[in-house]
Formats: C-alpha cells, sequence, structure tokens
C-alpha cells in the first residue's frame, strides 16, 4: 500500500475535524482557565488521532463489506476496491490503530482522573457504532449530530479538561461555556456529513442507507447547511461577548465572504468530487481561523 493510497484510506484532509476542536481546547484552557498541561495535550493528541484514522479506515471497511450495488460501489467507489486494498490489512490497521489509542488514553486517564475514563469511552463508542453494528450512525438521520457533538464538542471537552486537571468544574454553567466556543466546529463537523450525504443521496438510497436526507430531502438539506453556518458566525460572536474568547476571535468573521462563495457551489451541484470539498473547505478555513484568532489573542 503506497502512503498516497494509506492517507486516502484514513481519510487525512478530514483530519481537521478532530485537530483543530483539539488545539481550540487548549487556547481557551490558557486564555479562560489559565491552565495548560503539554503532556497530557500531546498524549491526548496521539491517542485522539490514531483513533479518529482506525473510525475512517472502519468506515471505509464496513462500506466495502455491507454495500448493497456491489458491482459498482465495490469496484469503483469504495477505496478498498478501488485500489485492490486486502480487507484483512485494513482490518489489523483498524485493530492496531486502535489498541494504541486505547493504552495511550488509559495512561492519560491514570495521569488527568476518571472522568476522562468516561469521555474515552463514549467517544469510543460512538466511533465503533458511527459504521459498525446493525444500525451504523452513518446510515441513519442522526449521524450529523453525533459527529458534530463528539468531535466538535466532546474532543474539545477533553482537551480543557486534561489541561484543568484536579480542580476542573462540571456544572452546567461551566459546560456551556465550553460548548459556546466548540459550536461553530461542531456545526462545521456536523456539515461536514450532511455535504456528504447530500452528495451520496442517490448512492445511499441504492445501498440502503437512510440518511437525514432521506427524509428531509436534498433542498432542506442545504437549507440546514447554510443555517448552520450562520449559526456559526453567531456562536463566535456570543463567545466574544460573553468574554469566553478575546476580541481577536473576531477576526474569524473575515472568512464569511468565502463561506457563502463555498455554499453557493454546493447549491449550485451536489457532485461528491467537485462540491463536497466545498464542505472541507469551510470547515478547514473556519476552524482554523478560528484557531489562529484565538491563539493571537492568547498571546
Amino acid at each position: 500500500m503506497s502512503l498516497d493510497v494509506f492517507l486516502e484510506l484514513v481519510e487525512i484532509k478530514a483530519k481537521t475535524a478532530s485537530i483543530l476542536p483539539m488545539l481550540l481546547g487548549v487556547c481557551m484552557s490558557v486564555y479562560y482557565y489559565h491552565s495548560f498541561n503539554l503532556i497530557n495535550s500531546i498524549l491526548f493528541f496521539i491517542a485522539m488521532l490514531l483513533f479518529n484514522m482506525a473510525v475512517d479506515m472502519m468506515d471505509n471497511y464496513n462500506d466495502y463489506n455491507h454495500a448493497v450495488d456491489t458491482e459498482d460501489y465495490k469496484k469503483n467507489t469504495n477505496i478498498i476496491g478501488r485500489e485492490k486494498i486486502s480487507p484483512k490489512l485494513v482490518l489489523a490497521l483498524i485493530l492496531i490503530f486502535s489498541i494504541i489509542a486505547a493504552g495511550l488514553g488509559i495512561y492519560l486517564v491514570t495521569r488527568a482522573g476518571l472522568p476522562l475514563l468516561w469521555m474515552g469511552i463514549f467517544c469510543f463508542a460512538v466511533g465503533i457504532l458511527y459504521s459498525s453494528g446493525p444500525f451504523p450512525m452513518n446510515g441513519l438521520p442522526v449521524g450529523e449530530f453525533f459527529s458534530g457533538f463528539t468531535m466538535g464538542f466532546m474532543i474539545m471537552l477533553i482537551s480543557v479538561y486534561i489541561n484543568k486537571t484536579g480542580n476542573f468544574d462540571w456544572s452546567w454553567t461551566n459546560l456551556i461555556k465550553i460548548w459556546l466556543v466548540a459550536l461553530p466546529c461542531e456545526l462545521w463537523i456536523s456539515n461536514l456529513m450532511l455535504a456528504n450525504n447530500i452528495c451520496d443521496a442517490q448512492e445511499d438510497e441504492d445501498n440502503h442507507r437512510h440518511t437525514i436526507i432521506h427524509f428531509i430531502g436534498v433542498q432542506q438539506g442545504l437549507n440546514s447547511f447554510t443555517t448552520k453556518n450562520v449559526i456559526a458566525f453567531l456562536a463566535i460572536i456570543t463567545a466574544v461577548m460573553a468574554r469566553l474568547a478575546p476580541w481577536t476571535m473576531l477576526l474569524t468573521l473575515l472568512v464569511i465572504p468565502f463561506v457563502i462563495k463555498q455554499t453557493k457551489l454546493l447549491y449550485h451541484e451536489q457532485v461528491k468530487k467537485r462540491t463536497f470539498p466545498c464542505a472541507v473547505k469551510i470547515l478547514l478555513v473556519g476552524s482554523l481561523a478560528q484557531v489562529i484568532t484565538y491563539g493571537v489573542g492568547v498571546l
């Protein structure tokens, strides 16, 4: 397996969906909570990245094995069949990456505290059930919610927690503060899956996957995509007004014209290879701008 094929198998281009919320959590820990733990952050980063890659490999693996439209999807669409990768090799990589990630996570629990174990179990469960089991989440109308909530909010919550161990406030007020700062990432990650389901609407129907688009249709899916982009920017303004983030994070609003342009492209046509990257670009540019402008405010 070549490096290019491996990077596509683990969907490396989508790793911003986990890395940037983690970095945003570090920024909030330093700015709002005045706390930072370098070793915990490094351990979490490695474990999170390995498990994220395992989940994406598992997604491709399960889609390959459970495909109904086998002639076209397995041979021409799914990377395992298209690149003639051994399914056994993919399964072995999934197990290796997951075991290493779990080991690092358990060690991090001994450093940070038991609450991390329960948060980790939740994230592992969502990651596994995302594409596994009799009713995988990526084929259900709840996929957008769980992907956004887990990768956007839970990763940031864990990032804040491991940097502020010992005196972490578990009150609803404090959790809402973290959620508000994480909300733009959560919505853009959710939109990533929504755009994928919009572009794969017919393919999902052929393979008996009933995503949210099966119930609301492509047009309402596009409207939801736009609405979540608007809410994301409103959340940024609210977080700054609530003094949960420095004023510099308002500079993220400068990417609004870019987001509008990418959204219009997706409205114009819903073709996986041409317009699904619009959602990837919005997530990358929006979340990266949020992290950088927050980080500048910290400095």
